[in-house]
């Protein structure tokens, strides 16, 4: 079990890596990095992806939570510089501003960052897919963001997006980044197709060829190396492709152990002393293990991580000494490379070397087989386990050699295999053909050649071969453009789009392939066929009518009877290579054996399809039916035909068998393509020349053409603006004719139409004045009419006014009547209340002065025994005083209250006053009558008063008499002299008020003092009354009064009004005298 140092991060926000810094010598593990969610639980949280800076000395790692951590190694630190929010999908670490990064987020945004002041630094929109990956340009300055379905340049400077590239649905973008320390980017898609493009001008630089045989590696996965040469691809399947970007080519394939079924990803390991031409390739696979082997030996150095412990991702420091796993366990896992293998970073062997004798040792502990060549896939074996075999010497036969094809093919066991089933597998196919005709792929070469361009004898190709594809349209014209540059004939030859037509509809998207193939074919089964240039090839096309001659002498003796050569049915399927007889499938089968055989065989399956057609051939006379038959597809069995291909090629004699006139089968050189020469070369000069002397002519001749064109158009030109001129000029001198003469028709017009616009206007104001007067007239009647109305509603208002003071004035006397009648009635009750008053009051005085009398008596009677009742009379004595002094406490309290009403009456009088003053016409009777009332109750009260004081003074004075002889006598005498000076004070009071105020005076007795009380009270309440109505009717008078004064100022103003207007417009109309005198 392999027990290591484990750092767990949690959450803390920099801290060190390791705490003891050791290195397993075994597995290389320098440190172990987990991040638990939290002290209590063992949740770990995933890390995702990681990436080193240029210097190699830190990488950032980012989890899912969102973190994102730099990790120095060199000074064992890490450190959370920022917290996303979001999962990253890739980081960037190598940006021109070395403390800034970029983050590729869940939400399809990018984002920069600073590091060290964790500021968002921008903020890139513009995906609409996950971002699986960050190419940053060796300056720094650029970026490229890819996603499934688009790839986005971007400045970083600005942190705008420059470019964006655009895909098909159905191919999808793998990847798409710079070449280390270039200006290239390289653009890998779903369908294996790698472009490179120049990233200023972002013009396409080079495709490299994708394999049409065998099976699809889908390539998923790409690096490489630091001096941007060697690319290596990889997918679902245990092949690596090397391709050299300087060539194009393919350098090898390497196969990966069977436990490896797919390549996740794979980087190039650097070296001290490679310089940069990295030979290390990591290469991750399916199992979780990275193994690490050199591409130019095979051998495997080391491999880390396990089934147990698998890796998911990883990352090479660019120097080469450290590499960072993401664990499937979602750890981090930090590689010392030095502790791993002793051969890193090794300095060169030395130059001079000696030579030794010793075994040699076989092949490496890596079990891979290194193919090298162009398009090579691996030979299916069967699943029966294979016995090692010692190979004979290298002496081998002529047939052995010949026989062999590259990639580990064999021609015979192919022809067997063909003999068999009739066809390859199409899925084979390709390949299969490339390995026949030991195609060399020379890229160089066929640059070279396309380079040169269009040629000019295929410029107007489509005129003369119309097709609805333009990409099939540009691809054949490349083709045969290559081929007329190759050798001067192509340019001459009419038919040869018809033949290499075929072939670039097949190797459509390789047109180096389809070129090799068309020259292979030109080279081999195209023998002796421009010897008789420009005329068809009449010594191949003799050969086949031998053969025919030989195999179906009917058949020749009718055409030789219907006048048809072999010109008419052998030439039509040569040039076209059968293509215009078959069908694809069809056309495919004959060439899978074309390829397989001699080059005859073409001739063969030429008599072939004619035998085996004999039937409606036979049938035919004309020529146009021959033509027709030979250039349109017919109903023919390809098997048989083939079949019969066969028979020929066999049972054809030595002498007649045009295997004898043909070459064997010569591939194409390596490197350069061979000199084709075999044409009348003089013809074919001569033809160059003439077409050359004919296209300079035309050339001459159409720029003559366009001169005299010119001068013709410039002829017109000045003609037509000369016709103008002059046309304008007759133009402009018939305008101005018509125009004068125009002006003076409007002239005539116009003096004409004033004539009646003055006489109009002399009309409008003779209208206009009598309108002016008849309206004046009428507003002056309407003024006089609204003057009269307005007098007579003013005269009825005064009427109605009149008659409603009337009614209130009637009302008014009619209400005093009865307000006279009350009064009158309640004086009469008075009257009588105090008629009975004078009565009750006589009588308790007679009854008083009887008692008073009748005491005197006693007290004579008593007098004698005065002095033994002097203790009876103290106490009698003391009595009368006692009631004395409450009599006179109780007329004091009257007295008060009477002042308190006085006042309260005093008051209310001087608000009346004002009031009573406008009713004093009125009300003189009403007032008279009250004064009579009033001065009658004085009169009352003063005779009251005046027994009163008698009786008191005779009862004085009989007290006085009897002071003499009784000392108590004096007492009360004294006390009869304050109560008289009280009661002269009393009166004093009261003549400071009105006499209708003294409504009440003081009685000896309390019931006397109560029932004059209220009888003055019902006195005032009496005259209050009398009061209000008097003030109601009075305001009502006043307010009739002051209306009816408003009234008459208002027309008086309105007469004074009528009269000024009526004397203002005396002058106007005499009329006006009736209203002013009204």
């Amino acid at each position: 079990m392999l027990k290591m140092q484990v750092t767990d991060i949690g959450s803390r926000e920099d801290g060190k890596i390791w705490i003891r810094k050791s290195v397993s010598s075994k597995y290389g593990v320098l440190a172990t990095v987990v991040r638990n969610a939290s002290a209590r639980q063992t949740k770990t949280v995933r890390f995702l992806h990681v990436a080193f800076d240029t210097n190699g000395e830190s990488f950032l790692a980012g989890d899912h939570h969102g973190n994102i951590y730099v990790f120095d190694i060199s000074r064992n630190r890490f450190k959370l510089v920022q917290k996303t929010g979001q999962a990253c999908t890739a980081l960037a670490f190598n940006l021109r501003r070395t403390t800034e990064f970029l983050v590729a987020l869940a939400d399809y945004s990018i984002k920069c960052f600073d590091k060290d002041t964790r500021q968002l630094v921008s903020w890139m929109r513009g995906h609409e897919g996950a971002i699986s990956s960050l190419s940053i340009h060796s300056s720094g300055s650029y970026a490229i963001s890819t996603s499934s379905d688009t790839a986005q340049l971007w400045n970083l400077d600005t942190f705008q997006r420059k470019r964006k590239l655009n895909v098909r649905q159905s191919v999808g973008i793998q990847k798409v980044f710079y070449l280390p320390h270039s200006n290239t980017i390289l653009s890998c898609f779903s369908d294996d197709s790698i472009f490179a493009w120049e990233s200023d001008t972002l013009f396409c630089k080079y495709q490299l060829p994708v394999p049409q045989d065998g099976p699809r590696i889908n390539y998923r996965t790409f690096a490489v190396t630091q001096d941007g040469k060697t690319l290596a691809a990889a997918g679902r399947s245990n092949l690596v492709h090397l391709w050299c970007l300087d060539s194009q080519q393919l350098l090898r394939v390497i196969q990966m152990p069977p436990k490896v079924k797919s390549v996740r990803c794979m980087d190039f390991l650097p070296d001290s002393f490679d310089g940069g031409s990295n030979q290390i390739l990591g290469v991750l696979s399916q199992d979780g293990v990275m193994r690490f082997i050199n591409i130019q030996s095979c051998k495997q150095i080391f491999e880390i991580g396990s089934h147990e412990d698998a890796i998911t991702l990883a990352a090479i420091c660019p120097k080469g000494h450290h590499i960072v796993a993401v664990m499937d366990s979602g750890a981090l896992r930090v590689y010392d490379v030095r502790s791993l293998t002793p051969e890193i970073s090794k300095p060169p062997q030395p130059l001079l070397k000696r030579v030794t004798k010793g075994k040699s040792s076989e092949g490496s502990g890596l079990k891979m087989k290194v193919f090298t060549g162009a398009g090579q896939r691996p030979v299916k074996t069967s699943g029966r386990r294979m016995q090692s075999k010692v190979l004979p010497s290298a002496v081998s036969t002529l047939d052995d050699k010949e026989n062999d094809l590259p990639n580990g093919l064999n021609k015979k066991r192919l022809q067997a295999l063909l003999r068999a089933f009739g066809e390859y597998p199409a899925k084979y196919r390709m390949f299969i053909w490339r390995s026949l005709l030991h195609l060399p792929e020379n890229h160089a070469a066929f640059s070279s050649l396309t380079d040169k361009g269009l040629h000019s004898a295929y410029m107007c190709l489509q005129e003369r071969y119309p097709i609805k594809s333009h990409k099939l349209q540009r691809g054949l014209q490349r083709v045969l453009s290559a081929l007329a540059h190759w050798a001067a004939v192509f340019g001459e030859t009419d038919y040869l789009p018809l033949l290499a037509f075929p072939f670039v509809k097949l190797f459509e998207n390789n047109p180096m392939i389809c070129f090799e193939v068309v020259a292979t074919i030109i080279v081999n089964w195209c023998q002796h066929w421009f010897e008789y240039f420009p005329n068809p090839p009449l010594n191949v096309l003799s050969l086949a009518e031998n053969v025919l001659a030989h195999h179906d002498k009917e058949l020749l003796q009718h055409f030789v009877a219907c006048g048809v050569t072999s010109q008419l049915y052998a030439w039509p399927l040569l040039e076209t290579l059968f293509s215009e007889v078959l069908m694809r499938e069809e056309w495919l089968k004959l060439f899978d054996n074309v390829f397989s055989n001699h080059p005859s065989f073409l001739l063969m399956a030429v008599v072939a399809y004619v035998t085996c057609c004999r039937a409606p051939l036979l049938l035919c006379t004309e020529r146009k039916d021959f033509e027709f038959f030979f250039h349109h597809r017919n109903s023919l069995d390809i098997s048989a035909m083939l079949k019969e291909a066969y028979r020929l090629m066999d049972s054809t004699p030595a002498d007649i068998h045009p295997s004898s006139a043909l070459s064997d089968f010569e591939p194409l050189t390596q490197g350069q393509y061979p000199i084709f020469n075999k044409y009348p070369t003089f013809i074919v000069e001569y033809q160059s020349q003439e077409r050359e002397r004919i296209r300079q002519q035309e050339v001459e001749y159409l720029r003559e053409r366009q001169e005299v064109q010119e001068l013709h158009a410039e002829a017109v030109r000045q003609q037509a603006e000369f016709e103008a001129w002059y046309k304008q000029q007759e133009l402009l001198l018939q305008g101005e004719e018509q125009r004068r003469r125009i002006l003076q028709e409007e002239e005539s017009k116009l003096a004409q139409q004033r004539a009646r616009l003055a006489a109009m206007k002399r009309e409008l104001k003779v209208k206009e004045l009598n309108l002016i007067d008849s309206s004046r007239r009428r507003f002056l009647k309407h003024q006089q009419d609204q003057r009269r109305i307005q007098l007579n509603r003013l005269d009825d208002e005064i009427q109605r006014k009149m008659a409603l003071r009337d009614q209130e004035t009637a009302t008014a006397v009619q209400d005093i009547e009865v307000r006279q009648m009350e009064l009158d009635a309640q004086r009469q009750l008075f009257e009588q209340q105090l008629a009975k008053e004078q009565e009750r009051v006589s009588q308790t005085v007679r009854a008083e002065v009887d008692m008073r009398r009748h005491r005197a008596e006693i007290e004579d009677s008593t007098f004698q025994n005065f002095i033994q009742g002097n203790a009876d009379v103290s106490q009698t004595n003391k009595k009368r005083l006692e009631e004395s002094l409450a009599e006179v406490g109780q007329l004091e309290v009257d007295a008060d209250w009477q002042a308190e009403v006085i006042k309260r009456l005093a008051k209310a009088k001087e608000r009346q006053g004002k009031q009573r003053e406008r009713l004093v016409n009125l009300s003189k009777q009403t007032r008279a009558k009250e004064e009579e009332v009033v001065q009658l109750m004085v009169e009352v009260e003063g005779k009251q008063w005046d027994d009163v004081v008698a009786k008191q003074a005779k009862l004085e004075e009989e007290r006085r008499v009897d002071a003499q002889r009784r000392s108590l006598i004096s007492q009360e005498t004294e006390e009869t002299e304050k109560h008289g000076e009280l009661q002269k004070n009393r009166e004093d009071s009261l003549m400071f008020v009105d006499h209708p105020k003294r409504l009440r005076s003081p009685c000896s007795t309390r019931g006397l003092l109560q029932k004059t009380q209220s009888e003055t009270t019902n006195i005032s309440l009496i005259n209050q009354s009398d009061d209000s109505n008097g003030f109601s009717l009075d305001r009502g008078r006043g307010e009739l009064d002051s209306k009816e004064r408003e009234l008459m100022q208002e027309i008086r103003e309105l007469r004074i009004k009528l009269a000024a207007r009526a004397r203002a417009t005396d002058f106007i109309s005499p009329s006006t005298s009736s209203v002013h005198s009204h």
